[in-house]
């Protein structure tokens, strides 16, 4: 049989070609296993800095566009979460987010708080009127709620209802929740008032 000359070396590296490739790609997906499991961790440490500097902005990394500025708690359903200042899609990778534009939690007004409904948000399915939220702020404090308005929005022919200029707290994910593909012009809202 016959074989063409430096086959057999092409063969070789072509291999060695596609090992590599492997290995990059089994790489990389441990790299971001990695950052998934150590940034909610450096998170809560920055949060813990933030209590204990009053409440200022501390960056859980350098290069972090986002940090702590308050924990939303929901006893009843055993959810304690971070909120992060801002909603772009960098800062609701890691948690919910506190909306720009929005007031500080705290200083009055409507606080209105983002996050996926198919993972820090996916809670929201489950809240009905009545149900007790908690805010902690930066300076340790808390607010308690109580969720009062739950409501599916089109955001495409309609805004987002915030009632009230007094204190309170808004809530808001994407709709369905069990939705195959994201992006869609549904929201589902959660309005609590002090309790």
């Amino acid at each position: 049989m016959y074989r063409l000359p430096g086959l057999e070396r092409w063969r070789g590296l072509l291999a060695l070609l596609l090992l590599l490739l492997g290995l990059q790609q089994g790489l990389a997906a441990a790299l971001i296993q990695a950052k998934a499991r150590l940034a909610p961790l450096l998170i809560e440490a920055a949060w813990q800095q933030s209590l204990l500097d009053g409440g200022g902005p501390v960056r859980p990394w350098s290069w972090a566009d986002t940090w702590p500025v308050g924990r939303l708690q929901v006893p009843d359903l055993a959810v304690d979460l971070l909120v992060l200042a801002g909603d772009s899609g960098n800062a609701l990778a890691f948690g919910p987010g506190l909306a720009w534009g929005s007031p500080a939690p705290g200083s009055g007004g409507t606080v209105v708080i983002a996050a996926h409904r198919d993972t820090h948000f996916a809670f929201l399915a489950e809240i009905e009127p009545g149900d007790m939220l908690t805010l902690v702020l930066g300076d340790g404090s808390s607010r308690r709620y109580r969720a009062e308005h739950v409501r599916i929005v089109n955001a495409d022919n309609e805004t987002i209802p915030i009632v009230g200029d007094s204190d309170s707290l808004l809530l808001v994910t994407c709709y369905p929740f069990d939705a195959l593909r994201a992006g869609g012009p549904l929201r589902y809202t959660v309005q609590a008032f002090p309790a």
